[in-house]
C-alpha cells in the first residue's frame, strides 16, 4: 500500500503522462489505448476499459480495452441501469466493487474473469462526461489481498485502508476520466453517426480546446458550479467553470493558460476558493514584477546576514501559504536556478531559505499561469522540461475575449456600474453605435483594455449614456462606425454625426421632422445625411 507522499508523486507521474498522451497525440483512437496502457503501469491494473453510451441505441459498448481479447470487448455490452457499469452511466457517479464475488449487480458479461478468484479482485468505475451528461466510463480491475482473517481491530483497520486506497484511485480515474472526456465525446459522435441517425454537426467538439458541444446550455450548469467571481454565459466559458470545478477539489498542481488579460488570476482564485484549501492562505506572487536577484528571497525566505541588507529573518511566499495555495503569475518569467527550487518543492514538498541550512517542509498547491508558449522555451532552453511536465498536470485554458463576444456587453454592464460608484457617476446605457463598436472590436487586450476603454468612456460622458465618439480611437473605425475612411479626423466627426442623429430618431420614434429639429438641420440635409450613412428612419417607429 502507498504511504501518502508515495501516492502524490505516483499520482503526478502519472497524470503527467496522460497529459503529455492527451495533449501531443492526434489520433483518438491511440489516446485512449495509451492512456489504459499508462494505467495498467501506474496501478498495477489487471483490467481496464473505456466503454461509451449510444444515444440513439441507448447501449453502452467497450470501445478501447487492455487486458481484454477482441472477443472478450465485443461481449461487454450493456443497457443503462444493467450492472455495475449501467448503474453509473444512469447515476452518473462512480462505482466501487470491493470484491466482485460479493456484488450480484456485478455481471462479468466479457466472462474475462471467469478463472480468477473473484474474492481478490476489486472493480472501480467511473463516469465520462461532457457537461453534466454521462457519455461513458472508465473502469479498472486491481487484485487485492484475500480477506483479512487476524482479529477483529486488526482486521477493522486493514479494511479501513483498503477503502482509502480504493478512493483515492477513484479520485485519480476521475481525474483522467475528465482529461479524455472530449476524446470520448469525438469517438461517440462517430459511433452514432455511424449507425444511421446522425447528430447535428454543432456537435462536434475538439479535443484540445476544451469547447462545450452545442447541446449544452448554460441552464445545464449549476449554480454551484459557477465562479462567484467570474463573469460570462458563453460557450467557452461554461467549459471552463466546468474545468474549474473537476480540478478545485483535488490537490493537483493547476497551470492556467492564456493571452495576457483574459482573466487568469481570477480562474487562480476560483480554483483556490472552490478547494478544500478555501480556509487556508491564498499567496500571489507576479514571477515578473520584481528583479531576478530578489525573486528567490522573495518566494523561499532568507536567513539573516544571507546577503548585503538581510538585517533579520524573512519568511517567504511558499512558508506564508503552508496549508493553502500559491499562485505563481508569468511562471514563465523565472530564471532557471529558481525553477529548480521550485520543482524540488512541487517533488519533495521541501526547501531551504536563501542563506540556510535548514529544510523546511510545507504543504502547498501551486497555481501557476503564464502567457507564454512553455514548449517553445523549452526548446529554446528558457524553460526546464521536468518542471514544464510537472505544472502541466491539469492545464486550463482562458478563452480570449474575442472568443466569447457574447459576454461583451455583460462584462461592459459590470464595469459601467463599477465606474460608477467610483467615480460618483449616473451613467444609465450604452448608445447603439458604442455597443457595435464593442462587439465588433477584435480586442487584443481583452477584459483589461474593455475595462479601461469603460472606465474612460464613464469619465468622458456627460449625458448618462456612453456614445461612440467617448470609446478610444483604437475602436472609431471604419467598419464599426459605419462610414468610409477619409483620414481620422473626418472619420471621427463622421461616427459624432451618425451618432447623433440615431439618438435623435430614437428620441421622436422615427420623426424625420422633429429629429431634424433638435439637431437644427433642415428636413433636406437630414435626408441627405441620413442617406449618406444608410440609416432607415422606420426602424425607430416601434
Amino acid at each position: 500500500m502507498l504511504i501518502p507522499q508515495q501516492q502524490e508523486q505516483s499520482s503526478i507521474s502519472l497524470l503527467a503522462e496522460v497529459s503529455r498522451t492527451v495533449n501531443n497525440e492526434e489520433d483518438i483512437s491511440k489516446v485512449l489505448r495509451l492512456v489504459l496502457f499508462i494505467l495498467s503501469e501506474h496501478m498495477n491494473m489487471l483490467r481496464g476499459m473505456i466503454t461509451i453510451l449510444n444515444r440513439d441505441t441507448n447501449e453502452i459498448v467497450i470501445n478501447e480495452s487492455f487486458g481484454l481479447s477482441e472477443t472478450e470487448s465485443q461481449r461487454g455490452r450493456y443497457k443503462v441501469g444493467e450492472g455495475i457499469i449501467g448503474k453509473v452511466v444512469k447515476s452518473g457517479k462512480p462505482a466501487i466493487v470491493p470484491r466482485i464475488n460479493e456484488e450480484p449487480l456485478f455481471l462479468d458479461r466479457t466472462g474475462s474473469r471467469s478463472k480468477e478468484k473473484k474474492e481478490e479482485l476489486c472493480f472501480i468505475c467511473v463516469p465520462i462526461k461532457a457537461g453534466v451528461e454521462v457519455i461513458g466510463t472508465l473502469s479498472a480491475d486491481r487484485r487485492i489481498s484475500a480477506p483479512y482473517e487476524g482479529a477483529s481491530a486488526r482486521r477493522s483497520k486493514v479494511e479501513e485502508a483498503r477503502k482509502d486506497t480504493l478512493q483515492y484511485y477513484v479520485d485519480l480515474l476521475s481525474i483522467i476520466a475528465a482529461m479524455i472526456s472530449q476524446a470520448v465525446r469525438i469517438k461517440q459522435l462517430a459511433a452514432e453517426e455511424k449507425s444511421g441517425t446522425p447528430r447535428p454537426v454543432a456537435q462536434a467538439v475538439s479535443v484540445s480546446s476544451h469547447v462545450a458541444s452545442e447541446e449544452e446550455s448554460e441552464d445545464e450548469l449549476g449554480e454551484s458550479m459557477r465562479p462567484g467571481n467570474i463573469i460570462g454565459n458563453s460557450k467557452p466559458m461554461m467549459s471552463l467553470f466546468r474545468m474549474i470545478d473537476k480540478i478545485a477539489r483535488t490537490n493537483a498542481t493547476a497551470l492556467i493558460l492564456g493571452e495576457s488579460g483574459v482573466g487568469k488570476e481570477l480562474v487562480a482564485n476560483a480554483i483556490h476558493f472552490k478547494s478544500l484549501r478555501a480556509e487556508k492562505p491564498f499567496i500571489k506572487f507576479n514571477c515578473a514584477a520584481l528583479p531576478e536577484s530578489i525573486v528567490e528571497s522573495e518566494l523561499f525566505g532568507h536567513e539573516r546576514g544571507a546577503f548585503t541588507g538581510a538585517a533579520s529573518q524573512r519568511h517567504g511566499r511558499f512558508e506564508l501559504a503552508d496549508g493553502g495555495s500559491i499562485f505563481l503569475d508569468e511562471v514563465g518569467e523565472l530564471s532557471l536556478t529558481v525553477q529548480a527550487k521550485l520543482l524540488r518543492i512541487i517533488q519533495e514538498k521541501e526547501f531551504e531559505r536563501l542563506g540556510g541550512t535548514k529544510t523546511i517542509k510545507t504543504d502547498v498547491r501551486i497555481i501557476a499561469a503564464t502567457n507564454r508558449n512553455l514548449e517553445d522555451q523549452i526548446r529554446e532552453g528558457a524553460f526546464r522540461e521536468d518542471l514544464y511536465y510537472r505544472l502541466n498536470i491539469f492545464p486550463i485554458t482562458v478563452p480570449a475575449l474575442r472568443e466569447r463576444k457574447t459576454d461583451i456587453m455583460l462584462l461592459a454592464d459590470y464595469f459601467v456600474e463599477k465606474f460608477n460608484a467610483l467615480n460618483h457617476k449616473g451613467i444609465r446605457r450604452i448608445s447603439t453605435t458604442a455597443i457595435d463598436m464593442l462587439v465588433r472590436y477584435h480586442w487584443p487586450g481583452n477584459v483589461r483594455e474593455l475595462q479601461n476603454c469603460i472606465e474612460r468612456a464613464v469619465i468622458l460622458s456627460e449625458d448618462n449614456v456612453i456614445h461612440g465618439y467617448h470609446l478610444p480611437p483604437s475602436l472609431q473605425t471604419a467598419e464599426s462606425s459605419g462610414t468610409p475612411y477619409t483620414g481620422s479626423l473626418q472619420q471621427k466627426l463622421d461616427a459624432i454625426e451618425n451618432e447623433m442623429i440615431i439618438e435623435a430618431l430614437k428620441r421622436t420614434k422615427g420623426n424625420m421632422s422633429r429629429a431634424a429639429a433638435q439637431l437644427g438641420l433642415s428636413d433636406r440635409i437630414m435626408g441627405l445625411r441620413m442617406k449618406k450613412f444608410g440609416i432607415d428612419y422606420r426602424k425607430f417607429r416601434t
